[in-house]
């Protein structure tokens, strides 16, 4: 009960806004279809696993959602560059952190 509680919270402060952000990067930068397929392939592959290990492991969920908020951490830092799916996606939202 409370995992499932907790997966939701994730959901709703990470995973949705990694979404949101990856969404605007791809209406700003008009990238081609093939990189923005990959990116929808990528979340949904990504965002489950995600809210897995957070329903799995509070302390970690718990941590990243404080680093994500006070902006320590950038929520693409946590998609699977190993993937090939997310790695199109997450050199240009890298791109776009540092350029901007």
């Amino acid at each position: 009960m409370i995992s499932n509680f907790i997966g939701w919270i994730f959901a709703l402060l990470v995973v949705d806004p990694l979404q949101a952000q990856i969404q605007e990067q791809v209406e700003r930068a008009r990238l081609p279809v093939e990189i923005v397929s990959q990116s929808q392939a990528c979340l949904a592959s990504q965002g489950p696993q995600l809210i897995k290990r957070a329903a799995g492991d509070y302390g970690w969920a718990a941590a990243t959602v404080v680093s994500i908020a006070i902006g320590h951490t950038s929520p693409v830092e946590l998609l699977d560059g190993k993937d090939p799916q997310c790695a199109a996606i997450i050199g240009v939202l890298s791109g776009a952190g540092a350029a901007a």
